[in-house]
């Protein structure tokens, strides 16, 4: 029925309004036709006939204008009223119990279900149930309520009840015809919808035939929509994956689950110059027409098919450059590692033979030479500063940096990082400022890899600070976490610099004339250090104002250990922290 009296633009709801109509001009017709016989009977003494052909042609023109006003549920309740109170009135006229009466006022639950809402059915029901009381009653006292010639009686029983048949029969009629128009219209949609999809569609029956190939089915495999059937389908599959696309229908098809794969499949091109076979990758989706209602072993299969070749060669091609980055990257890490290795040893005896020159062991030098020997010595030490971070660079990046954590006093790292940037802090005239917090925890980490990454930060700070400048270590407990940070007040990053802080080699002032030495790894390989420690890295900054990096590193090491640190709610909101770049290969992390 909620298709019938479906929404105000369908055919199927045209049809009831009509049918509405219809039945009104019907019960007008009956009433003027029985009108004159109802008069002559008022005339010999019998009220009930007219009364009843007055109902009729009143309730006839009362709903048809209901229905030219657009009232149309008001229109079918007044002629499911009209059919109860016709009803009512011969079951009162006629002592019996099962009479021409109730007969009437059956139909009208009857009409209710086939105009009506729901609202209106229960109430047919409730009311019928009030006239059966009713007639209940007169068989009961053996009277009639409303006396009546028993010829009359008879007339008027079978003029009523064949009007009531013939209105309820003309809407159950009208109403089967917006059922075949609903469901034909449907099969066109649908049909339509097949026809000009994009993707092809077919559908198997129960036995794995094909029933139906849509349109686009020929532009997919290039070939007639007939040539599918029968083996030509799984003749175009190839031999590879045939197994899976077997698998995935005999799961559809026995076990109604739905599946989707990604096969080869032969195409047909007419224009082609060479037998060799076209194959291009389709993706198949299968889906069981499962009917509740049955309990077949087998169910058909309707299958939408999407050429993904260019997809799959996408993919190809970036799983192809992908490996040639991976190899470029080993390679480079490879080329890093060996030269590190073959400039550490002469750089050694570089700095280590100018430092004995300095030093005066073999035999005093003059004062120009003295300082050739310092400068001498102060590149070497550069160079080797250089050497050693390209190495922990390429070792990072590899994923053989080991971890060594026990548990020490995070405060113990503090001064000897100081003690190592001194003479740097001193030649800038840089104050260094230690801000500890109370009774910190023991920290679970590698403290080789901890004094490495203060060390870095210090050094980054100290170097990018005004002259005259502080520079401050704060360390304080953070939740589950140790908070080191590092501040200064010196040059500062633009937000699209401070975006990119941890990628390797990057420096906010590049080109041949930046005024900082350095290589940019200081900061990669802090972020290497604080990953392998399952850490966090934020960097807060403004231009002229300073900078501030922050290190969060789990108390109880990589593996975080709730039980063991507790839960600390922070009083204070921390600022919200740029984004860092993650780092560059996530599978090259050290387990």
């Amino acid at each position: 029925m909620s298709l019938a009296i479906a929404g105000t633009g369908h055919r199927p709801e045209m049809l009831r309004r009509k049918t509405l109509a219809n039945n009104s001009r019907i019960t007008i017709v009956l009433g003027a036709l029985a009108m004159p016989f109802a008069i002559y009977w008022l005339v010999t003494g019998s009220l009930l006939p007219f009364v009843m052909a007055a109902i009729a042609l009143g309730s006839g023109m009362t709903t048809l204008a209901l229905h030219q006003r657009r009232m149309f549920e008001q229109a079918a309740a007044g002629q499911v009223h009209t059919l109860l109170l016709l009803g009512l009135l011969l079951a009162l006229a006629d002592s019996r119990l099962a009479d021409a009466g109730l007969a009437v006022a059956l139909m009208a639950p009857v009409l209710a279900s086939l105009l009506g809402r729901p609202q209106l059915r229960r109430q047919s029901w409730f009311l019928l149930a009030g006239v059966g009381a009713l007639a209940g009653l007169s068989a009961l006292f053996a009277a009639a309520a409303i006396p009546m010639e028993p010829a009359t009686l008879v007339i008027c029983s079978a003029v009523t009840f064949i009007g009531s048949i013939g209105v309820v029969i003309h809407t159950a009629n009208r109403i089967n015809a917006a059922y075949e128009v609903y469901d034909k219209a449907q099969v066109t949609a649908y049909r339509h919808l097949i026809e000009h999809v994009q993707d092809a569609v077919i559908r198997f029956s129960s036995d794995g035939e094909v029933l139906l190939a849509s349109r686009s089915s020929e532009a997919l495999f290039g070939c007639r929509r007939y040539e599918l059937t029968g083996s030509g389908l799984g003749e175009r599959l190839h031999v590879l994956d045939r197994p899976a696309y077997l698998t995935a229908f005999a799961d559809a098809n026995q076990g109604g689950k739905s599946r989707t794969i990604e096969v080869r499949m032969r195409q047909d091109d007419p224009y082609a110059t060479s037998n060799v076979p076209h194959f291009i990758w389709v993706e198949v989706s299968l889906s069981p027409v499962v009917d509740p209602e049955t309990t077949a072993v087998r169910h058909e299969v309707v299958a939408l098919l999407r050429d993904v070749t260019d997809r799959k060669d996408n993919e190809a091609a970036m799983a192809e450059a992908r490996r040639a980055a991976e190899e470029a990257s080993e390679a480079k890490s490879r080329f890093l590692a060996t030269i590190g290795h073959e400039l550490r040893t002469p750089l050694n005896a570089v700095v280590g033979f100018s430092e004995m020159m300095t030093s005066g062991i073999g035999g005093e030098l003059s004062q120009t030479h003295r300082e050739y020997a310092g400068l001498i010595h102060q590149s070497g030490k550069h160079l080797l500063e250089v050497v050693r971070m390209l190495l922990d660079m390429s070792r990072l990046e590899a994923g053989k940096f080991e971890l060594q954590t026990e548990p020490f006093q995070p405060q113990d790292i503090v001064e000897p990082c100081f003690d190592m940037v001194r003479d740097m802090a001193q030649k800038h005239e840089i104050t260094l400022v230690a801000d500890i917090g109370k009774s910190l925890p023991m920290l679970v980490a590698d403290e080789r890899a901890c004094r490495q990454i203060l060390l870095n930060l210090l050094s980054n700070a100290v170097k990018f600070s005004h002259p005259g400048g502080k520079v401050t270590v704060t360390l304080k407990r953070q939740g589950q976490s140790l908070n080191l940070s590092v501040s200064d007040h010196g040059v500062g990053m633009a937000p699209e610099s401070l975006k990119r802080v941890g990628e390797p080699f990057f420096q906010a002032q590049d080109g041949l004339s930046r005024p900082y030495e350095g290589t940019g790894l200081g900061l990669s390989i802090v972020k290497g250090l604080v990953d392998l420690h399952e850490g966090t890295l934020r960097a807060i900054s403004e231009i002229g104002s300073g900078t501030t990096v922050t290190v969060l590193l789990p108390i109880n090491g990589p593996a975080i250990k709730t039980e063991e640190t507790a839960i600390v709610t922070p009083l204070r909101k921390e600022p919200a922290a740029a984004p860092i770049t993650p780092w560059q290969d996530e599978k090259r992390k050290a387990q």
